[in-house]
């Protein structure tokens, strides 16, 4: 077997794990459980471990769940395959070497996830321009993104009929389409989809507002929960920073020199907004000893946790150490003066990865010429549609 067949076989083998995790994630999220293998398991375990009987918890999940599940892996992987084809399609336009997508297959089994970490090509060739960099970066997410348009439009324009949710929750139908005024009396648990500019206008000037799900049901309409997920997807690509696909868009735009200064300062932005909020100067103003070098403990870590992902940030350790001081010092007066101010610490994994992994700054090309007027309007509606699909606070856990 040849290497480029090995390495097709390997891609072939990916994406339909990737189909299957995806379509297993969506059923999952749709009626709210987990597959009656994985269930049955647990159970069996949580019997033999309290030597009682355990009564089952919700409807089991077989196979008509499982292929329900196409609902949403088959809109989700095709905005996933056309973000990524795009950038495959003007790599090989620009004769720049790539491979095929490879597909990360992602499911849990014991709690709920959405299926894949995603797919990435790989270029294995120098890229030698601004502008090819810039081409390639920008084809995935404005493919990716007209498609996750057509999606949410389909998805919004063919809602069910509302009692379909008592399909899901049938405990809800008791009281009729008035449920939201009795089963939300305890809200923990549920999950809120957080609003960005597109999705709010979808469901304000798209939707039939007697169709539109309740905030807390969302995540089981497949077609929305998906459209939703790719808008996610696409914002944080388009972060101008590193590697991703906003930070390629952004040095074609202005260059290395410019963007070593740009990226940096956009990150420490990020960080200083994600971490808003977690520590609060009333929180160490109490009389208990052990709650007050508890909360030490953990500021501790978390300046520790800021130097990790900034210490790329200069060559110099020192200046990791003073940014990362300066940001809690500013998060904790902020606070102080706008204590309903509160930033999204569930950012703090991506950011770890993009500080330690991805990077924060861009490699340098061989040719650095301008791209030009209409490649520097295109970098205008990236930046358009990053504003418009960039969710604050994406997935809130009441």
């Amino acid at each position: 077997m040849s290497p480029n067949t090995r390495t097709h076989l390997i891609q072939a083998l990916l994406f339909i794990a990737t189909v299957i995790t995806t379509t297993m994630a969506g059923a999952e999220w749709m009626f709210g459980n987990i597959f009656s293998f994985v269930s049955t398991f647990i159970h069996f375990l949580a019997e033999k471990m309290s030597g009682n009987q355990v009564p089952e918890t919700g409807k089991p999940m077989g196979w008509s769940e499982f292929f329900m599940g196409f609902q949403f892996s088959i809109p989700f992987l095709a905005i996933l395959t056309i973000h990524e084809f795009g950038h495959y399609f003007t790599a090989k336009r620009h004769q720049v070497k790539v491979t095929l997508p490879y597909y990360i297959p992602l499911w849990f089994g014991i709690s709920q996830s959405i299926g894949t970490m995603g797919a990435f090509i790989r270029i294995t060739s120098v890229v030698k321009s601004r502008l090819k960099f810039f081409d390639i970066g920008i084809a995935g997410p404005l493919a990716g993104f007209v498609a996750a348009l057509g999606v949410l439009w389909y998805g919004f324009t063919h809602l069910p009929p509302a009692e379909y949710i008592f399909t899901i929750h049938p405990e809800y139908a008791r009281y009729g389409l008035s449920y939201p005024q009795f089963v939300y009396e305890n809200s923990a648990g549920n999950i809120v989809l957080g609003d960005n500019i597109l999705f709010w206008s979808f469901k304000n000037f798209v939707a039939d507002p007697a169709r539109l799900p309740h905030a807390y049901e969302i995540i089981h309409y497949p077609f929305l929960f998906a459209g939703y997920l790719a808008l996610f997807f696409t914002s944080l690509n388009l972060i101008p920073i590193g590697q991703l696909d906003g930070g390629h868009i952004l040095y074609g735009m202005i260059g290395k020199k410019k963007f070593d200064i740009v990226a940096p300062t956009l990150y420490v932005v990020f960080v200083f907004y994600a971490g808003l909020g977690m520590f609060r100067a009333e929180e160490f103003a109490i009389s208990s000893d052990s709650v007050f070098y508890e909360h030490l403990l953990s500021l501790v870590i978390y300046i520790y946790f800021l130097y990790i992902c900034l210490r790329r940030i200069s060559e110099n350790a020192s200046n990791a150490v003073m940014v990362s001081l300066m940001i809690v010092v500013g998060q904790f007066g902020l606070s102080f003066l706008r204590p309903e101010w509160e930033g999204y610490s569930g950012f703090l994994p991506f950011i770890f990865i993009l500080g330690r992994f991805l990077g924060i700054r861009h490699p340098e090309t061989e040719e650095n010429n301008p791209i030009g007027t209409a490649r520097m309007i295109l970098g205008v509606i990236a930046l358009i549609i990053f504003i418009i699909s960039f969710s604050p606070k994406p997935f809130i856990v009441l």
